[in-house]
């Protein structure tokens, strides 16, 4: 995962749509969060404040911001000695802290 964007979004002639963004954001993990949060944050920028895109996108940011910061656990509620996805915080979620002892 790199912070390339595909030509197609960047083209002058190109409007940024929120399709656009759901389709950045949809499958974000914590390790990828905050390189996808800096994608949109370059998508969005020249947009007004009122366009569709621009407010999803706000929107996505702080939730990858939160999701880069916290983690996650999918799908299910965590089941005893499920470990939830990494975030980027560098602490160890408490399971991994207890088995080191």
């Amino acid at each position: 995962m790199s912070e390339f964007e595909h030509p197609s979004r960047t083209s002058p002639d190109h409007e940024v749509t929120v399709d656009d963004i759901r389709q950045l954001t949809g499958a974000a993990t914590p390790h990828f969060a905050q390189q996808i949060r800096n994608r949109v944050a370059k998508l969005i920028a020249p947009l007004p404040a009122d366009h569709p895109a621009r407010i999803e996108g706000e929107r996505e940011i702080d939730r990858l911001t939160r999701l880069g910061f916290t983690g996650e656990t999918r799908g299910t509620p965590a089941q005893p000695g499920q470990r939830p996805l990494r975030s980027n915080s560098g602490a160890a979620p408490a399971l991994e802290a207890a088995e080191a002892r």
